[in-house]
Protein backbone atom coordinates (compact mmCIF):
# COMPACT_ATOMS: atom_id res chain seq x y z
CA UNK A 1 0.00 0.00 0.00
CA UNK A 2 1.53 3.44 -1.11
CA UNK A 3 1.95 5.60 1.76
CA UNK A 4 0.55 9.36 1.60
CA UNK A 5 3.67 10.97 0.29
CA UNK A 6 3.90 8.56 -2.22
CA UNK A 7 0.24 9.61 -3.05
CA UNK A 8 0.32 12.81 -3.35
CA UNK A 9 3.43 12.49 -5.74
CA UNK A 10 1.54 10.36 -7.64
CA UNK A 11 -1.43 13.13 -8.07
CA UNK A 12 1.03 15.78 -8.85
CA UNK A 13 2.51 14.10 -11.36
CA UNK A 14 -0.81 13.24 -12.93
CA UNK A 15 -2.12 16.82 -12.73
CA UNK A 16 1.43 18.17 -14.21
CA UNK A 17 0.32 15.64 -16.60
CA UNK A 18 -3.05 17.33 -17.38
CA UNK A 19 -1.66 20.57 -16.88
CA UNK A 20 0.98 20.24 -19.93
CA UNK A 21 -2.00 18.23 -22.09
CA UNK A 22 -4.32 21.24 -21.47
CA UNK A 23 -1.40 23.98 -22.46
CA UNK A 24 -0.70 22.01 -25.52
CA UNK A 25 -4.15 22.04 -26.99
CA UNK A 26 -4.79 25.93 -25.77
CA UNK A 27 -5.14 26.73 -29.55
CA UNK A 28 -7.71 24.35 -30.45
CA UNK A 29 -9.52 25.04 -27.42
CA UNK A 30 -9.54 28.87 -28.00
CA UNK A 31 -10.73 28.01 -31.40
CA UNK A 32 -13.94 25.77 -30.80
CA UNK A 33 -14.68 27.37 -27.18
CA UNK A 34 -14.00 30.95 -27.90
CA UNK A 35 -17.27 30.59 -30.62
CA UNK A 36 -19.36 28.86 -28.53
CA UNK A 37 -18.63 31.64 -25.68
CA UNK A 38 -19.22 34.48 -27.94
CA UNK A 39 -22.30 32.65 -29.63
CA UNK A 40 -24.05 33.01 -26.24
CA UNK A 41 -24.49 36.28 -26.04
CA UNK A 42 -28.35 37.50 -26.79
CA UNK A 43 -28.14 34.90 -29.25
CA UNK A 44 -30.93 31.91 -30.12
CA UNK A 45 -30.26 28.51 -29.28
CA UNK A 46 -30.03 27.28 -32.97
CA UNK A 47 -27.59 30.42 -33.55
CA UNK A 48 -25.19 29.37 -30.73
CA UNK A 49 -25.36 25.97 -32.35
CA UNK A 50 -24.71 27.31 -36.01
CA UNK A 51 -21.75 29.06 -34.62
CA UNK A 52 -20.67 25.71 -32.43
CA UNK A 53 -20.57 23.63 -36.06
CA UNK A 54 -18.63 26.47 -37.79
CA UNK A 55 -15.94 26.37 -34.80
CA UNK A 56 -15.52 22.44 -34.77
CA UNK A 57 -15.41 22.27 -38.94
CA UNK A 58 -12.75 25.04 -38.65
CA UNK A 59 -10.49 22.99 -35.88
CA UNK A 60 -10.86 20.18 -38.76
CA UNK A 61 -13.59 17.66 -36.68
CA UNK A 62 -14.75 17.22 -40.08
CA UNK A 63 -18.02 18.23 -41.47
CA UNK A 64 -19.67 14.63 -40.89
CA UNK A 65 -18.77 14.53 -37.55
CA UNK A 66 -19.14 18.28 -36.40
CA UNK A 67 -22.91 17.53 -37.91
CA UNK A 68 -23.68 14.61 -35.96
CA UNK A 69 -22.55 16.36 -32.37
CA UNK A 70 -24.63 19.52 -33.62
CA UNK A 71 -27.78 17.19 -34.20
CA UNK A 72 -27.47 15.48 -31.51
CA UNK A 73 -27.14 18.58 -29.64
CA UNK A 74 -30.28 20.13 -31.03
CA UNK A 75 -31.94 16.92 -29.68
CA UNK A 76 -31.11 16.97 -26.21
CA UNK A 77 -30.13 20.50 -25.69
CA UNK A 78 -33.04 23.06 -23.85
CA UNK A 79 -32.39 26.73 -24.49
CA UNK A 80 -29.28 28.63 -23.72
CA UNK A 81 -27.58 26.77 -21.04
CA UNK A 82 -24.20 26.98 -21.53
CA UNK A 83 -22.85 25.29 -18.92
CA UNK A 84 -25.33 21.80 -20.14
CA UNK A 85 -24.11 22.25 -24.07
CA UNK A 86 -20.17 21.81 -22.36
CA UNK A 87 -21.31 18.69 -20.34
CA UNK A 88 -22.82 17.56 -23.99
CA UNK A 89 -20.16 18.54 -26.28
CA UNK A 90 -17.82 16.36 -24.24
CA UNK A 91 -19.71 13.42 -23.77
CA UNK A 92 -20.36 13.69 -27.74
CA UNK A 93 -16.60 13.50 -28.42
CA UNK A 94 -15.78 11.40 -25.95
CA UNK A 95 -18.22 8.62 -27.36
CA UNK A 96 -16.17 9.30 -30.56
CA UNK A 97 -12.76 9.11 -29.15
CA UNK A 98 -13.31 6.01 -26.54
CA UNK A 99 -13.45 3.78 -29.28
CA UNK A 100 -9.68 4.27 -30.57
CA UNK A 101 -8.15 4.73 -27.22
CA UNK A 102 -6.04 1.49 -27.04
CA UNK A 103 -2.41 1.40 -25.44
CA UNK A 104 0.20 0.00 -27.06
CA UNK A 105 1.10 -3.20 -25.31
CA UNK A 106 3.91 -5.11 -25.94
CA UNK A 107 3.43 -8.59 -26.02
CA UNK A 108 6.29 -9.90 -26.90
CA UNK A 109 10.76 -10.22 -26.73
CA UNK A 110 11.66 -8.74 -28.89
CA UNK A 111 8.73 -6.33 -30.25
CA UNK A 112 9.30 -5.06 -33.38
CA UNK A 113 7.44 -1.54 -34.17
CA UNK A 114 7.73 -0.11 -37.34
CA UNK A 115 7.40 4.06 -37.71
CA UNK A 116 5.70 5.29 -40.87
CA UNK A 117 4.90 8.68 -41.70
CA UNK A 118 5.94 11.31 -44.72
CA UNK A 119 8.43 13.11 -44.06
CA UNK A 120 8.34 16.60 -41.80
CA UNK A 121 5.44 14.85 -39.70
CA UNK A 122 7.96 14.14 -36.23
CA UNK A 123 8.61 10.78 -37.14
CA UNK A 124 12.15 10.29 -36.07
CA UNK A 125 11.19 12.47 -33.18
CA UNK A 126 8.67 10.42 -31.81
CA UNK A 127 11.11 7.81 -32.42
CA UNK A 128 13.33 9.17 -30.33
CA UNK A 129 10.90 10.10 -27.63
CA UNK A 130 9.75 5.99 -27.67
CA UNK A 131 12.93 4.93 -27.26
CA UNK A 132 13.89 7.37 -24.05
CA UNK A 133 10.31 6.10 -22.29
CA UNK A 134 11.11 2.88 -23.13
CA UNK A 135 14.43 2.61 -21.98
CA UNK A 136 13.74 4.79 -18.70
CA UNK A 137 11.31 2.22 -18.08
CA UNK A 138 13.96 -0.68 -18.07
CA UNK A 139 13.85 -2.26 -21.64
CA UNK A 140 16.69 -3.01 -23.82
CA UNK A 141 15.87 -0.81 -27.25
CA UNK A 142 17.53 -0.98 -30.59
CA UNK A 143 17.04 1.76 -33.12
CA UNK A 144 17.34 0.99 -37.25
CA UNK A 145 17.71 3.53 -39.21
CA UNK A 146 15.55 2.75 -42.15
CA UNK A 147 15.31 6.20 -43.79
CA UNK A 148 18.72 5.11 -45.61
CA UNK A 149 17.82 8.21 -47.92
CA UNK A 150 18.32 11.08 -45.83
CA UNK A 151 21.84 11.48 -44.35
CA UNK A 152 19.89 13.89 -41.52
CA UNK A 153 17.45 11.60 -40.40
CA UNK A 154 20.09 8.79 -39.61
CA UNK A 155 22.11 11.59 -37.72
CA UNK A 156 18.70 12.53 -36.11
CA UNK A 157 18.17 8.91 -34.76
CA UNK A 158 21.77 8.44 -33.78
CA UNK A 159 21.76 11.34 -31.79
CA UNK A 160 18.33 10.55 -29.80
CA UNK A 161 19.85 6.55 -29.67
CA UNK A 162 22.58 8.05 -27.74
CA UNK A 163 20.31 10.41 -25.22
CA UNK A 164 18.29 7.37 -24.74
CA UNK A 165 21.24 5.01 -24.32
CA UNK A 166 19.91 3.05 -27.14
CA UNK A 167 22.66 1.01 -30.15
CA UNK A 168 21.26 2.14 -33.17
CA UNK A 169 22.01 -0.05 -36.73
CA UNK A 170 22.69 2.12 -39.22
CA UNK A 171 24.43 1.93 -42.67
CA UNK A 172 25.27 4.51 -44.98
CA UNK A 173 23.53 7.09 -47.06
CA UNK A 174 21.77 5.31 -50.11
CA UNK A 175 21.93 1.75 -48.18
CA UNK A 176 19.29 -0.74 -49.12
CA UNK A 177 16.57 -0.36 -46.21
CA UNK A 178 16.03 -4.02 -45.99
CA UNK A 179 19.40 -4.57 -45.01
CA UNK A 180 19.54 -2.21 -42.29
CA UNK A 181 16.46 -3.99 -40.63
CA UNK A 182 18.06 -7.49 -41.31
CA UNK A 183 20.69 -6.36 -39.14
CA UNK A 184 18.82 -4.84 -36.60
CA UNK A 185 16.62 -8.07 -36.14
CA UNK A 186 19.92 -10.44 -35.92
CA UNK A 187 21.13 -7.85 -33.06
CA UNK A 188 17.98 -7.38 -31.46
CA UNK A 189 17.85 -11.52 -30.92
CA UNK A 190 21.17 -12.14 -30.31
CA UNK A 191 21.37 -9.70 -27.58
CA UNK A 192 17.97 -10.64 -26.45
CA UNK A 193 16.58 -6.85 -26.59
CA UNK A 194 13.06 -6.28 -25.45
CA UNK A 195 11.85 -3.55 -28.21
CA UNK A 196 13.53 -2.55 -31.91
CA UNK A 197 12.31 0.14 -33.32
CA UNK A 198 12.61 0.76 -37.58
CA UNK A 199 12.02 4.05 -38.85
CA UNK A 200 11.29 4.23 -42.40
CA UNK A 201 11.28 6.82 -45.36
CA UNK A 202 8.75 8.92 -45.72
CA UNK A 203 9.27 10.40 -49.82
CA UNK A 204 5.37 10.37 -50.17
CA UNK A 205 6.33 12.05 -53.69
CA UNK A 206 7.65 8.97 -55.04
CA UNK A 207 4.63 7.01 -53.70
CA UNK A 208 4.75 4.07 -55.53
CA UNK A 209 8.81 3.44 -54.83
CA UNK A 210 8.16 4.24 -51.09
CA UNK A 211 4.98 1.83 -51.08
CA UNK A 212 7.10 -1.04 -52.27
CA UNK A 213 9.82 0.06 -49.72
CA UNK A 214 7.93 -0.24 -46.82
CA UNK A 215 6.72 -4.25 -48.07
CA UNK A 216 9.85 -5.09 -48.61
CA UNK A 217 11.09 -4.08 -44.81
CA UNK A 218 7.92 -5.50 -43.28
CA UNK A 219 8.33 -9.19 -45.37
CA UNK A 220 12.39 -8.26 -44.07
CA UNK A 221 11.46 -8.20 -40.25
CA UNK A 222 8.58 -10.92 -40.60
CA UNK A 223 11.19 -13.28 -42.03
CA UNK A 224 13.45 -12.60 -39.94
CA UNK A 225 10.81 -13.21 -36.88
CA UNK A 226 7.67 -14.75 -37.42
CA UNK A 227 4.95 -11.99 -36.82
CA UNK A 228 7.32 -9.52 -36.86
CA UNK A 229 6.65 -6.14 -37.33
CA UNK A 230 4.34 -6.19 -34.23
CA UNK A 231 3.16 -2.89 -34.71
CA UNK A 232 2.57 -0.67 -37.83
CA UNK A 233 2.68 2.93 -36.07
CA UNK A 234 1.84 5.98 -38.04
CA UNK A 235 2.77 9.11 -37.26
CA UNK A 236 0.76 12.37 -38.47
CA UNK A 237 0.92 15.90 -37.90
CA UNK A 238 -2.01 17.30 -36.95
CA UNK A 239 -1.48 20.63 -37.95
CA UNK A 240 -2.08 19.08 -41.92
CA UNK A 241 -5.00 18.50 -41.10
CA UNK A 242 -7.32 16.58 -43.53
CA UNK A 243 -4.24 15.51 -45.55
CA UNK A 244 -3.04 13.24 -42.10
CA UNK A 245 -6.58 10.99 -42.90
CA UNK A 246 -5.27 11.10 -46.61
CA UNK A 247 -1.92 10.00 -45.60
CA UNK A 248 -3.44 7.27 -43.01
CA UNK A 249 -5.51 5.42 -46.03
CA UNK A 250 -2.36 5.50 -48.09
CA UNK A 251 -0.31 3.62 -45.65
CA UNK A 252 -2.75 1.28 -44.40
CA UNK A 253 -3.68 0.19 -48.02
CA UNK A 254 0.30 -0.54 -48.36
CA UNK A 255 0.97 -2.11 -44.90
CA UNK A 256 -1.54 -1.80 -42.80
CA UNK A 257 -1.27 0.57 -39.76
CA UNK A 258 -2.48 -0.76 -36.42
CA UNK A 259 -2.05 2.52 -34.32
CA UNK A 260 -1.17 6.48 -34.56
CA UNK A 261 0.39 8.65 -33.18
CA UNK A 262 -0.55 12.75 -33.52
CA UNK A 263 1.88 14.90 -33.57
CA UNK A 264 2.32 18.50 -33.33
CA UNK A 265 -1.27 19.02 -31.13
CA UNK A 266 0.30 21.91 -29.51
CA UNK A 267 0.97 24.15 -32.68
CA UNK A 268 -2.26 24.30 -33.88
CA UNK A 269 -5.76 25.31 -33.62
CA UNK A 270 -6.79 22.16 -35.53
CA UNK A 271 -6.39 19.69 -33.38
CA UNK A 272 -10.07 18.55 -33.72
CA UNK A 273 -8.59 15.91 -36.63
CA UNK A 274 -8.36 13.25 -34.04
CA UNK A 275 -12.26 13.65 -33.61
CA UNK A 276 -12.15 12.67 -37.71
CA UNK A 277 -9.53 10.64 -37.51
CA UNK A 278 -11.03 8.66 -34.76
CA UNK A 279 -14.36 8.23 -36.54
CA UNK A 280 -13.55 7.69 -40.13
CA UNK A 281 -10.48 5.11 -39.66
CA UNK A 282 -11.31 3.43 -36.39
CA UNK A 283 -7.70 2.93 -36.14
CA UNK A 284 -6.33 2.73 -32.52
CA UNK A 285 -4.48 6.25 -31.22
CA UNK A 286 -2.03 5.11 -29.11
CA UNK A 287 0.22 8.35 -28.66
CA UNK A 288 -0.40 12.03 -28.78
CA UNK A 289 2.42 14.80 -29.19
CA UNK A 290 1.48 18.38 -27.18
CA UNK A 291 5.71 19.73 -27.25
CA UNK A 292 9.27 19.00 -27.42
CA UNK A 293 10.05 16.87 -24.26
CA UNK A 294 10.06 13.67 -24.17
CA UNK A 295 7.14 13.82 -21.30
CA UNK A 296 5.33 15.24 -23.95
CA UNK A 297 4.78 12.85 -26.15
CA UNK A 298 1.56 11.03 -24.24
CA UNK A 299 -0.25 7.84 -24.15
CA UNK A 300 -4.18 8.71 -25.88
CA UNK A 301 -6.54 9.08 -22.64
CA UNK A 302 -9.73 9.68 -24.26
CA UNK A 303 -11.52 11.36 -21.05
CA UNK A 304 -8.27 13.58 -20.79
CA UNK A 305 -7.97 14.48 -23.75
CA UNK A 306 -11.81 15.82 -24.17
CA UNK A 307 -11.86 17.35 -20.21
CA UNK A 308 -8.55 19.51 -21.59
CA UNK A 309 -10.12 20.47 -25.03
CA UNK A 310 -12.94 21.34 -23.50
Amino acid sequence: MTNGKEEQRMFKKLKAGFESLKAGLARTHNSIMGSVEAAFTGKSREDILEALEESLILSDVGVKAASEIVDKLREELAGKDEERLKELLKDYIYDILKKVERPLEVTSSPFVIMVLGVNGVGKTTTIGKLAARYSQSGKSVILAAGDTFRAAAIEQLEGWGQRAGCPVIRQSQGGDPGAVVYDAMKAAITRHSDIIILDTAGRLHTKVNLMEELKKVKKVAGRELPGAPHENLLVLDASTGQNAINQARLFNEAVGVTGIALTKLDGTAKGGIIVAIARELGIPIRYIGVGETVEDLKEFDAREFVEALI
